[in-house]
């Protein structure tokens, strides 16, 4: 029998009860341009190759880079779910601290 642990409050779902799945995925956001003639017109295989020699340089470096694209699941039992479609980002946890003006 599958077991689901909820990733929130930790309360044991057994399979067959209820239980949500929240999936998340994080990515740059690429606004580009406007295409022009201009840009049609132009051979971009010269900039390509200059980036891909780019790119073998400097090899070491992308391994420490922050990944661009991440994805996340979670389970949540009927209860922490139902928290999460009020508050997704967390907003109201964030703003309940009362930090002292020492």
């Amino acid at each position: 029998m599958l077991h689901v642990t909820c990733d929130l409050c930790r309360k044991e779902m057994c399979h067959g009860h209820d239980h949500f799945v929240v999936k998340i995925e994080v990515f740059a956001a690429h606004d580009p341009g406007k295409i022009t003639e201009a840009d049609l017109d132009e051979d971009h295989m010269e900039a390509v190759s200059e980036l891909l020699r780019e790119m073998e340089d400097n090899v070491e470096d992308t391994d420490l880079a922050e990944p661009t694209y991440k994805q996340f699941r979670y389970d949540l039992c009927p209860e922490c779910h139902k928290k999460f479609l009020r508050d997704p980002l967390g907003k109201d946890v964030a703003q309940k601290f009362d930090f002292s003006k020492n």
